[in-house]
């Protein structure tokens, strides 16, 4: 099998897991703080990123250490709030709405460094406002348990923002490895005064577990690895099916029914980012847009 083919299934393989870690937090949600869980979850992958390269904490000094502590606190304050949002709403409509951060990414670079985006990106974010309305105005009122999550895309984008100015030069894996230990400090943070509340059952353990190991450690390895064989804009297309696959799979577990409303909404919004991200003769490198740890 070619490298390029193979990374094109391992990609899959990380949308499908990003999808389903929404669908796997869901219910176990319901039995742990958001603090204990994105605790402890953040631990492990970052545990396990430094044992498959400990050589990595030599790196920890100097910008890498304080950008990486930066962008790690924008980073905690963008899962928290997702993780909010989903105890709030559904799998679907949270993955929906995390999308968001790829039309608001241009729309923050324009307002933080007059760089204009150009007339694509602003029917993208036609279609994601269009979509958006369509997802959270029910019976002719705002479901304001959303607004968590829309925090949580600006968060997002906040973020990537930050990794387009920060990290050129860097060492990548040392600079997402600090991240990773500032969101699990500031969790831990956020858990202690109250007391930790360790994972009771099963279903709560197989949630931390999955999120830390293939929707964070393993799905970086693999996009780090994909992206050293592929064109980045090619990356950016394959990993917008993670929220068809996060819809997919809510609906596939009996999880939830999506209404008509939702699923045009999703649909739209899910174009919007089709739209933006699909290769153009005119896109530069930098204008790749996707999050590579919004999940």
């Amino acid at each position: 099998m070619k490298k390029t083919t193979l990374a094109i299934f391992a990609l899959l393989f990380v949308t499908i897991a990003w999808g389903a870690s929404f669908v796997v937090m869901k219910p176990a949600m319901v039995k742990i703080p958001v603090f204990d869980f994105l605790a402890i979850r953040f631990t492990i992958a970052a545990a396990l990123m430094i044992a498959v390269k400990p050589q990595v904490l030599k790196a920890f000094r100097g910008p890498t250490l304080l950008y990486g502590v930066i962008l790690g606190t924008v980073l905690g304050f963008s899962y928290v709030t997702q993780t909010i949002g989903l105890t709030l709403s559904t799998a679907a409509i949270t993955s929906f709405i995390t999308g968001l951060y790829v039309i608001l990414t241009p729309i923050l670079i324009w307002i933080l460094f007059k760089r204009r985006p150009n007339s694509i990106v602003a029917l993208g974010a036609v279609l994601a406002t269009v979509g958006l309305g369509f997802i959270t105005i029910k019976d002719a009122s705002f479901d304001f348990g959303q607004i968590w999550t829309i925090l949580c895309a600006l968060g997002f984008a906040l973020h990537i923002v930050g990794l387009g100015k920060w990290s050129p030069g860097k060492d990548v894996y040392a600079l997402t490895v600090i991240q990773l230990v500032t969101v699990a400090a500031l969790c831990w943070i956020g858990a202690l005064p109250d007391g930790y509340q360790a994972p009771v059952d099963f279903e709560v353990w197989f949630a931390v577990l999955f999120t830390a190991v293939f929707a964070t450690a393993l799905a970086f390895f693999i996009q780090t690895w994909a992206q050293s064989i592929m064109d980045a804009s090619r990356v950016a297309i394959i990993l917008t099916m993670e929220v068809v696959f996060a819809a997919l799979t809510s609906v596939a577990v009996g999880q939830e029914i999506l209404s008509m409303q939702v699923i045009f909404g999703g649909t739209l919004m899910l174009a919007a980012m089709l739209l933006i991200e699909w290769p153009r003769r005119d896109m530069k490198p930098e204008d790749v847009i996707y999050e590579p740890m919004a999940h």
